[in-house]
């Protein structure tokens, strides 16, 4: 019967971990898109801005931002790459240490489970139950305090490349937005002003996106990226007009 038991059980608990994990990956692809989307919205078009006060021809502006486009998706994405390794190397030392802690330190270890259930308001003798069956599965006990006391998710495999791949495409993706008027139109003038349009557009449409998944409502988050792009592209337009005034 218990084997039977085991058989019936196992099957529902991979279900629910694949579902977890799904769960975190889309949670974190979502904050790739948003780290890189938000830069490539800003950076490009503030340089782009700048530079068309500064030079005449459009066809500068467009290389420059290329340019831009290719150095800032690199490093964008080399620093989304690094950022998981270490994650998912922090994550791997503290589990070794937990293991090692669980033969070493047996008593403070059984200590911390008890902690951690009063703070769910759960009593010693009511938690002891969960003390043996954990502690008669020494990885699920560590798998426990791994969550519970370090509050670290297990890594995603792979997604150290995931995420790099995500932030560079999202950024470039945001970078082609303000660009698109310096390649359709001839004239600086013209390419700033509509460059602007489409990219305070977009970094609204973004930021309402951005507020509705992250929860923080779709206006505040809307008006937070149109102001914050906006501020960053008059901030560079307004010194390369400067730089240029007093050079020439």
């Amino acid at each position: 019967m218990s084997a039977n038991g085991s058989e019936i059980t196992q099957p529902h608990h991979h279900h629910h971990h694949s579902h977890d994990e799904e769960h975190f990956q889309s949670g974190d692809s979502v904050r790739d898109v948003v780290i890189g989307m938000s830069d490539g919205l800003t950076v490009p078009f503030a340089l782009a801005a700048g530079l068309s006060g500064a030079v005449n021809s459009t066809h500068l502006v467009v290389l420059a931002g290329f340019a831009e486009i290719a150095a800032g998706s690199i490093a964008m994405g080399l620093g989304g790459y690094l950022a998981a390794r270490g994650d998912a190397e922090h994550y791997a030392s503290e589990r070794l240490r937990e293991e090692r802690e669980v033969v070493e330190r047996v008593r403070d270890e059984e200590e911390e489970i008890y902690v951690i259930f009063e703070k769910y308001g759960v009593a010693r003798h009511e938690s002891e139950g969960v003390l043996q069956a954990l502690k008669r599965r020494p990885q699920s006990w560590v798998d426990f305090m791994m969550q519970f006391e370090l509050g670290l998710e297990t890594p995603v495999p792979g997604r150290a490349w995931r995420s790099a791949l995500t932030i560079a495409i999202s950024y470039i993706a945001g970078g082609m937005i303000p660009l698109l008027p310096y390649m359709l139109l001839p004239r600086n003038g013209p390419a700033l002003r509509d460059s602007v349009a489409i990219t305070l557009v977009a970094l609204a449409v973004f930021g309402a996106v951005k507020g509705r998944l992250v929860g923080t409502g779709w206006l505040r988050s809307a008006l937070q990226t149109v102001m914050i792009g906006g501020a960053a592209a008059a901030a560079a337009f307004g010194l390369a007009r400067w730089l240029s005034a007093t050079h020439s």
